[in-house]
């Protein structure tokens, strides 16, 4: 019984066609895009840091975060496909 409920209340939240989409175009990036984005962004900020743009280096520096998340996502993807 308690299947069915469970079964019920996950066919309300299926994906649309648009995240489908999204998810299909995102798949097609190399997850090491992302990485590269992520050590590119801190090596920036490094750089910025160093020259004395404080704020703009702390800036490029919350980059990483993003980025690094948007890695994990896209290989999640990959891996284990959408709806």
């Amino acid at each position: 019984m308690e299947n069915v409920e469970n079964n019920k209340k996950t066919e309300n939240f299926k994906e649309g066609e648009m995240t489908k989409e999204i998810e299909n175009k995102t798949a097609q990036i190399p997850s090491k895009v992302f990485l590269c984005a992520a050590i590119s962004a801190m090596a920036g900020a490094a750089v910025l840091k160093c020259m004395g743009h404080k704020h703009t280096a702390l800036l490029v520096g919350q980059w990483v975060s993003p980025f690094l998340l948007f890695g994990v996502y896209n290989k999640i993807v990959k891996t284990q496909g959408h709806d």
